[in-house]
Protein backbone atom coordinates (compact mmCIF):
# COMPACT_ATOMS: atom_id res chain seq x y z
CA UNK A 1 0.00 0.00 0.00
CA UNK A 2 2.33 2.63 -1.22
CA UNK A 3 0.46 4.70 -3.78
CA UNK A 4 -3.65 5.02 -2.56
CA UNK A 5 -6.31 7.16 -3.68
CA UNK A 6 -8.75 7.36 -1.42
CA UNK A 7 -12.39 8.17 -3.52
CA UNK A 8 -14.51 10.58 -1.01
CA UNK A 9 -12.21 11.52 0.68
CA UNK A 10 -14.01 15.05 1.86
CA UNK A 11 -16.97 12.65 3.76
CA UNK A 12 -16.78 12.18 7.36
CA UNK A 13 -14.62 8.81 6.69
CA UNK A 14 -12.29 9.65 4.33
CA UNK A 15 -11.15 13.09 5.38
CA UNK A 16 -9.82 11.39 8.41
CA UNK A 17 -8.72 8.55 6.59
CA UNK A 18 -6.78 10.56 3.94
CA UNK A 19 -5.25 12.12 6.61
CA UNK A 20 -4.35 9.15 8.20
CA UNK A 21 -2.41 7.55 5.72
CA UNK A 22 -0.58 10.50 4.92
CA UNK A 23 1.02 10.43 8.37
CA UNK A 24 1.19 6.73 9.15
CA UNK A 25 2.42 5.08 5.87
CA UNK A 26 6.26 6.62 4.95
CA UNK A 27 6.97 7.55 1.56
CA UNK A 28 3.22 7.15 0.49
CA UNK A 29 1.28 9.08 -2.29
CA UNK A 30 -2.00 9.96 -0.85
CA UNK A 31 -4.15 11.36 -3.73
CA UNK A 32 -8.06 13.25 -2.07
CA UNK A 33 -10.23 12.15 -4.90
CA UNK A 34 -13.75 14.25 -4.51
CA UNK A 35 -16.12 15.27 -6.80
CA UNK A 36 -16.30 19.01 -7.80
CA UNK A 37 -18.70 20.99 -5.24
CA UNK A 38 -16.92 19.05 -2.50
CA UNK A 39 -13.08 20.05 -3.18
CA UNK A 40 -10.95 19.34 -0.19
CA UNK A 41 -9.53 22.42 1.49
CA UNK A 42 -7.56 23.23 3.93
CA UNK A 43 -5.01 20.75 5.71
CA UNK A 44 -6.19 18.13 3.59
CA UNK A 45 -5.65 20.05 0.29
CA UNK A 46 -2.28 21.39 1.04
CA UNK A 47 -0.83 17.94 2.39
CA UNK A 48 -1.02 16.01 -1.04
CA UNK A 49 -2.47 15.32 -4.24
CA UNK A 50 -5.76 15.87 -4.94
CA UNK A 51 -7.63 14.74 -8.55
CA UNK A 52 -11.39 14.45 -9.62
CA UNK A 53 -12.60 11.09 -9.03
CA UNK A 54 -16.23 10.04 -9.74
CA UNK A 55 -17.15 6.68 -9.50
CA UNK A 56 -19.27 7.00 -12.32
CA UNK A 57 -16.87 8.17 -14.26
CA UNK A 58 -14.22 4.93 -15.40
CA UNK A 59 -12.36 6.53 -17.61
CA UNK A 60 -11.08 9.06 -15.10
CA UNK A 61 -10.70 6.68 -12.39
CA UNK A 62 -8.33 4.35 -14.93
CA UNK A 63 -6.72 7.52 -15.62
CA UNK A 64 -6.11 8.75 -12.14
CA UNK A 65 -4.75 5.13 -11.74
CA UNK A 66 -2.29 5.43 -14.43
CA UNK A 67 -1.21 8.63 -13.39
CA UNK A 68 -0.30 8.09 -9.89
CA UNK A 69 0.41 4.21 -10.38
CA UNK A 70 -2.15 3.82 -8.11
CA UNK A 71 -2.08 -0.16 -6.48
CA UNK A 72 -4.68 0.64 -3.41
CA UNK A 73 -8.33 2.52 -3.67
CA UNK A 74 -10.53 3.27 -0.48
CA UNK A 75 -13.62 3.49 -1.92
CA UNK A 76 -15.73 5.78 0.30
CA UNK A 77 -18.24 7.67 -2.34
CA UNK A 78 -21.67 6.56 -1.16
CA UNK A 79 -25.05 7.84 0.09
CA UNK A 80 -25.86 7.54 3.45
CA UNK A 81 -29.19 5.64 4.72
CA UNK A 82 -31.88 8.41 5.24
CA UNK A 83 -30.66 10.32 1.90
CA UNK A 84 -30.30 6.59 -0.19
CA UNK A 85 -34.07 6.18 1.41
CA UNK A 86 -35.04 9.69 -0.64
CA UNK A 87 -32.73 9.16 -4.17
CA UNK A 88 -32.92 5.27 -4.16
CA UNK A 89 -31.94 5.26 -8.22
CA UNK A 90 -28.40 7.96 -7.04
CA UNK A 91 -28.09 5.73 -4.34
CA UNK A 92 -27.80 2.40 -6.70
CA UNK A 93 -25.67 4.01 -9.14
CA UNK A 94 -23.34 5.33 -6.64
CA UNK A 95 -22.68 2.70 -4.87
CA UNK A 96 -23.42 -0.29 -6.99
CA UNK A 97 -22.20 1.04 -10.85
CA UNK A 98 -19.61 2.93 -9.20
CA UNK A 99 -18.27 0.40 -7.39
CA UNK A 100 -18.21 -1.67 -10.74
CA UNK A 101 -16.40 0.60 -12.11
CA UNK A 102 -13.60 0.31 -10.02
CA UNK A 103 -13.53 -3.04 -9.65
CA UNK A 104 -12.95 -3.09 -13.03
CA UNK A 105 -10.03 -0.55 -13.07
CA UNK A 106 -8.52 -2.55 -10.52
CA UNK A 107 -9.21 -5.63 -12.67
CA UNK A 108 -6.96 -4.24 -15.26
CA UNK A 109 -4.19 -2.39 -13.25
CA UNK A 110 -4.10 -4.78 -10.24
CA UNK A 111 -5.50 -2.69 -8.08
CA UNK A 112 -6.48 -3.50 -4.33
CA UNK A 113 -9.88 -2.30 -3.08
CA UNK A 114 -11.59 -1.39 0.03
CA UNK A 115 -15.18 -0.90 0.00
CA UNK A 116 -17.37 -0.23 3.38
CA UNK A 117 -20.11 -2.48 4.20
CA UNK A 118 -22.11 -1.54 6.64
CA UNK A 119 -24.70 -2.63 10.00
CA UNK A 120 -27.13 -1.53 7.68
CA UNK A 121 -26.44 -4.07 5.47
CA UNK A 122 -28.78 -6.47 7.86
CA UNK A 123 -32.30 -6.85 8.31
CA UNK A 124 -35.62 -7.29 10.55
CA UNK A 125 -34.58 -11.31 10.45
CA UNK A 126 -31.26 -11.02 11.27
CA UNK A 127 -30.52 -12.08 14.83
CA UNK A 128 -30.62 -8.89 16.48
CA UNK A 129 -27.91 -10.00 19.42
CA UNK A 130 -24.11 -11.33 18.48
CA UNK A 131 -25.35 -11.37 14.86
CA UNK A 132 -22.84 -13.72 13.40
CA UNK A 133 -20.50 -12.93 10.66
CA UNK A 134 -22.46 -15.46 8.12
CA UNK A 135 -26.31 -15.06 8.67
CA UNK A 136 -29.06 -13.80 6.68
CA UNK A 137 -29.50 -10.49 5.80
CA UNK A 138 -32.50 -9.26 3.63
CA UNK A 139 -32.46 -5.66 4.22
CA UNK A 140 -35.61 -3.47 3.38
CA UNK A 141 -33.50 -0.02 3.03
CA UNK A 142 -32.25 0.97 -0.24
CA UNK A 143 -28.82 1.80 1.55
CA UNK A 144 -29.08 -1.53 3.25
CA UNK A 145 -29.56 -3.27 -0.27
CA UNK A 146 -26.46 -1.57 -2.26
CA UNK A 147 -24.30 -2.77 0.75
CA UNK A 148 -24.98 -6.48 0.60
CA UNK A 149 -24.50 -5.82 -3.51
CA UNK A 150 -21.19 -4.41 -2.67
CA UNK A 151 -20.57 -7.17 -0.48
CA UNK A 152 -20.98 -9.66 -2.53
CA UNK A 153 -19.91 -7.90 -6.22
CA UNK A 154 -16.37 -7.61 -4.22
CA UNK A 155 -16.48 -11.21 -3.35
CA UNK A 156 -17.10 -12.35 -7.04
CA UNK A 157 -14.33 -9.94 -8.18
CA UNK A 158 -11.66 -11.73 -6.06
CA UNK A 159 -12.98 -15.47 -6.52
CA UNK A 160 -13.50 -15.00 -10.68
CA UNK A 161 -10.58 -12.63 -11.02
CA UNK A 162 -8.33 -12.25 -8.16
CA UNK A 163 -8.89 -8.94 -7.11
CA UNK A 164 -7.91 -8.12 -4.30
CA UNK A 165 -11.19 -6.58 -2.35
CA UNK A 166 -11.79 -6.20 1.51
CA UNK A 167 -14.02 -4.81 3.73
CA UNK A 168 -16.02 -4.54 7.15
CA UNK A 169 -19.47 -3.70 8.09
CA UNK A 170 -19.05 -0.66 9.84
CA UNK A 171 -21.49 0.36 12.81
CA UNK A 172 -22.61 4.23 13.59
CA UNK A 173 -19.57 6.14 13.69
CA UNK A 174 -18.56 9.24 15.93
CA UNK A 175 -16.56 11.91 14.96
CA UNK A 176 -15.90 15.55 16.23
CA UNK A 177 -14.15 16.37 12.76
CA UNK A 178 -16.68 15.98 10.17
CA UNK A 179 -20.22 16.50 10.67
CA UNK A 180 -22.52 13.20 9.41
CA UNK A 181 -24.21 13.83 5.81
CA UNK A 182 -27.75 11.63 6.62
CA UNK A 183 -27.23 8.63 8.19
CA UNK A 184 -29.66 6.82 10.67
CA UNK A 185 -27.10 7.24 13.49
CA UNK A 186 -26.26 10.95 12.98
CA UNK A 187 -27.52 11.37 16.62
CA UNK A 188 -24.44 10.04 18.34
CA UNK A 189 -22.61 13.15 16.38
CA UNK A 190 -25.50 15.63 16.57
CA UNK A 191 -26.13 15.14 20.35
CA UNK A 192 -22.42 16.14 21.36
CA UNK A 193 -22.79 19.32 19.71
CA UNK A 194 -25.58 20.23 21.57
CA UNK A 195 -24.12 18.99 24.79
CA UNK A 196 -21.35 21.76 24.07
CA UNK A 197 -23.22 24.42 22.92
CA UNK A 198 -25.64 24.24 25.87
CA UNK A 199 -28.53 23.50 23.70
CA UNK A 200 -31.26 20.88 24.04
CA UNK A 201 -30.95 18.26 22.26
CA UNK A 202 -34.14 16.47 19.99
CA UNK A 203 -33.58 13.48 19.25
CA UNK A 204 -34.92 11.52 15.96
CA UNK A 205 -34.63 7.95 17.50
CA UNK A 206 -36.60 6.63 19.98
CA UNK A 207 -35.13 6.26 23.84
CA UNK A 208 -34.57 2.50 24.28
CA UNK A 209 -33.19 1.54 20.30
CA UNK A 210 -29.86 0.00 20.50
CA UNK A 211 -27.71 0.08 18.01
CA UNK A 212 -23.84 -0.90 17.46
CA UNK A 213 -21.27 2.31 17.30
CA UNK A 214 -17.46 3.19 17.02
CA UNK A 215 -15.89 5.81 17.38
CA UNK A 216 -13.71 6.97 14.52
CA UNK A 217 -9.96 6.14 15.57
CA UNK A 218 -11.21 2.40 15.64
CA UNK A 219 -13.17 2.60 12.60
CA UNK A 220 -9.99 4.36 10.54
CA UNK A 221 -7.40 1.81 12.52
CA UNK A 222 -10.03 -1.12 11.27
CA UNK A 223 -9.95 -0.40 7.25
CA UNK A 224 -5.95 0.29 7.26
CA UNK A 225 -5.31 -2.67 9.55
CA UNK A 226 -7.60 -4.79 7.03
CA UNK A 227 -5.66 -3.88 4.70
CA UNK A 228 -2.68 -4.57 5.32
CA UNK A 229 -3.55 -7.90 7.18
CA UNK A 230 -1.79 -11.30 5.45
CA UNK A 231 -4.34 -12.46 2.96
CA UNK A 232 -2.93 -16.31 3.94
CA UNK A 233 -5.27 -15.73 7.49
CA UNK A 234 -8.06 -14.33 5.89
CA UNK A 235 -10.96 -16.81 5.57
CA UNK A 236 -13.97 -13.89 4.89
CA UNK A 237 -12.49 -11.08 2.62
CA UNK A 238 -15.74 -8.48 2.70
CA UNK A 239 -18.00 -7.89 5.11
CA UNK A 240 -16.50 -8.04 8.15
CA UNK A 241 -18.58 -7.77 11.26
CA UNK A 242 -16.28 -5.00 13.84
CA UNK A 243 -18.01 -3.94 16.89
CA UNK A 244 -16.95 -1.76 19.89
CA UNK A 245 -20.10 -0.19 21.92
CA UNK A 246 -23.88 -0.29 21.88
CA UNK A 247 -25.99 1.70 22.79
CA UNK A 248 -29.43 3.28 23.28
CA UNK A 249 -30.06 7.07 22.72
CA UNK A 250 -31.08 7.19 26.45
CA UNK A 251 -27.82 5.27 27.86
CA UNK A 252 -25.68 7.44 25.44
CA UNK A 253 -27.44 10.68 26.98
CA UNK A 254 -27.13 9.64 30.52
CA UNK A 255 -23.82 9.13 30.01
CA UNK A 256 -22.77 12.80 28.49
CA UNK A 257 -24.73 14.31 31.32
CA UNK A 258 -22.53 12.67 34.25
CA UNK A 259 -19.92 14.83 32.52
CA UNK A 260 -21.72 17.71 31.23
CA UNK A 261 -24.50 18.13 34.35
CA UNK A 262 -26.40 20.69 32.45
CA UNK A 263 -26.85 18.67 29.53
CA UNK A 264 -31.10 17.70 27.99
CA UNK A 265 -32.78 16.13 25.60
CA UNK A 266 -36.12 15.29 24.33
CA UNK A 267 -37.66 12.90 21.86
CA UNK A 268 -39.24 13.69 18.21
CA UNK A 269 -38.76 10.55 16.77
CA UNK A 270 -38.45 10.35 13.12
CA UNK A 271 -40.70 7.58 11.62
CA UNK A 272 -38.17 7.11 8.44
CA UNK A 273 -35.38 6.70 10.52
CA UNK A 274 -36.42 4.80 13.54
CA UNK A 275 -37.80 2.37 10.97
CA UNK A 276 -34.40 1.64 9.76
CA UNK A 277 -32.59 1.64 13.19
CA UNK A 278 -34.90 -0.79 14.80
CA UNK A 279 -34.21 -3.30 11.48
CA UNK A 280 -30.76 -3.07 12.75
CA UNK A 281 -28.51 -5.74 14.42
CA UNK A 282 -28.12 -4.42 18.60
CA UNK A 283 -24.95 -5.77 18.67
CA UNK A 284 -22.73 -7.92 16.22
CA UNK A 285 -20.42 -10.67 16.62
CA UNK A 286 -17.08 -9.69 15.09
CA UNK A 287 -14.80 -12.45 16.53
CA UNK A 288 -13.94 -13.60 12.67
CA UNK A 289 -12.41 -9.95 12.52
CA UNK A 290 -10.41 -10.74 15.63
CA UNK A 291 -9.46 -13.85 14.68
CA UNK A 292 -8.73 -13.44 11.39
CA UNK A 293 -6.48 -10.17 11.70
CA UNK A 294 -6.21 -9.56 15.36
CA UNK A 295 -9.00 -6.76 15.41
CA UNK A 296 -9.38 -4.92 18.63
CA UNK A 297 -10.84 -1.78 19.24
CA UNK A 298 -9.47 1.08 21.60
CA UNK A 299 -12.42 2.90 22.62
CA UNK A 300 -16.07 2.45 24.75
CA UNK A 301 -18.64 4.59 25.31
CA UNK A 302 -17.16 6.84 28.69
CA UNK A 303 -13.90 7.15 26.55
CA UNK A 304 -15.97 8.40 23.40
CA UNK A 305 -17.86 10.40 25.04
CA UNK A 306 -14.81 12.09 27.18
CA UNK A 307 -12.86 12.51 24.45
CA UNK A 308 -15.79 14.24 22.02
CA UNK A 309 -16.87 17.02 24.82
CA UNK A 310 -12.91 17.57 24.86
CA UNK A 311 -12.22 18.06 21.19
CA UNK A 312 -15.14 19.97 20.29
CA UNK A 313 -15.36 22.16 22.65
CA UNK A 314 -11.85 22.75 21.71
CA UNK A 315 -13.33 23.08 17.76
CA UNK A 316 -15.80 25.28 19.14
CA UNK A 317 -14.07 28.01 21.01
CA UNK A 318 -15.69 26.78 24.29
CA UNK A 319 -12.30 26.52 26.22
CA UNK A 320 -13.69 24.96 29.70
CA UNK A 321 -11.97 22.95 32.09
CA UNK A 322 -13.16 19.34 31.66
Amino acid sequence: MKNVLVIGSTGQIGSELTMKLRREIPGSSVVAGYIPGAEPKGVLLESGPSAIADVRDAAGLARIADEYRIDTIFNLAALLSAVAEKRPLMAWDIQVNGLLNILEVAREKNIAVFTPSSIGSFGPETPRVDTPQDTIQRPRSMYGVTKVATELLSDYYFHKYGVNTRSVRFPGLISYVQLPGGGTTDYAVEVFYSAVKGEQYVCPIAPDTRMDMMYMPDALDAAVKLMQADPSRLVHRNGFNIAAMSFSPEELFSVIRSMEPSFSWRYEVDPLREAIAASWPDRMDDSCAREEWDWKPVYGIEETCRDMLKNLRIKLNFFLTY
